[in-house]
């Protein structure tokens, strides 16, 4: 699933606790989203600012769930798991036993471990709890141009 996907299967509600979370912990993040948004959407970036949140948010989720905003939704995502839940992606990275330096991979290839392997730490991390970020997270990295596990796109599609 690729991110723009990622954003077009949220609900409103869900797009919404995202990108506030986004807004507390990164406003330099999500005003150049709304900039980019407002650029992709051929909107003067004022017009969008001025909106009400509900209805600027309804237009940056319609914009990002377009393949031409792929790039954008992945950025924000990334955004969102680095910045807003690091001690989640840090924890599914440590789970893998993935190298990596406060979040981000360190290392240039990501092997995909053997399916059983896999599906075991799979079930360990979505276990943990039921927050709904953790099967959020394993979207977003399956959808990362860098990572090709196809055991973990049919895990996360199903």
């Amino acid at each position: 699933m690729r991110p723009h996907q990622i954003i077009a299967g949220m609900s409103p509600e869900e797009f919404e606790l995202l990108m506030e979370a986004i807004r507390e912990e990164s406003p330099e993040a999500m005003q150049s989203t709304t900039v980019a948004a407002a650029q992709l959407l051929k909107f003067r970036p004022k017009f969008l600012l001025k909106q009400p949140l509900k209805k600027r948010m309804g237009s940056i989720k319609s914009v990002m769930s377009r393949l031409m905003a792929n790039s954008l939704a992945e950025e924000i995502l990334a955004v969102y798991f680095l910045r807003c839940r690091k001690d989640l992606l840090c924890e599914w990275l440590d789970t893998m036993g993935l190298e990596h330096e406060d979040g981000i991979l360190t290392q240039d290839e990501v092997p995909c471990p053997e399916a059983a392997e896999l599906e075991t730490k799979v079930g360990t991390f979505r276990g943990v709890d039921d927050s709904p970020d953790r099967d959020l997270l394993l979207k977003v990295f399956s959808g990362q141009s860098a990572i090709d596990w196809p055991a973990l796109d049919a895990m996360v599609e199903a």
